[in-house]
């Protein structure tokens, strides 16, 4: 029985909850930007701030995915050292892509009020996870 595509699988579906876990993400690239402007009653510049970020962050993030396909569909993968090395430059972008998330998220936070990062804090200790620190003003 050939295992390397089982390998190549279970080491792929892994890595993006490797990294994420922990973390409290608003993800402001994804289609959620309603319930954020909902959520943390954002204020008009606050929204156009949202609104530029993710606009920028999906531009940033789709030539990541084109990085990933191309990874995908031109890195030789015939045998378990290649897989490996497929892995980790997987895995490399992969987190090059969290950390951007981060990144536009901890921006968005940083503009944040005292009761809007309170409510923030708060959503974060409910759902366990470790809340993204606000910038220096």
């Amino acid at each position: 029985m050939n295992f390397k595509p089982i390998l190549f699988f279970l080491i792929i579906s892994c890595m993006p909850f490797m990294s994420v876990a922990q973390m409290c993400i608003l993800n402001v690239g994804s289609e959620n930007s309603d319930q954020i402007k909902q959520v943390f009653q954002l204020n008009e510049d606050q929204i156009v701030a949202l609104d530029a970020s993710k606009l920028i962050l999906n531009q940033e993030i789709a030539v990541l995915q084109e990085q990933v396909q191309e990874l995908i569909k031109n890195h030789p993968q015939s045998n378990p050292d290649e897989l490996m090395v497929f892995a980790k430059k997987h895995k490399d972008l992969e987190d090059q892509m969290f950390s951007l998330t981060i990144a536009y998220d901890q921006k968005l936070i940083s503009l944040f009020n005292e009761k809007q990062y309170e409510r923030y804090l708060l959503l974060c200790t409910k759902a366990n996870r470790t809340p993204i620190v606000k910038l220096q003003e």
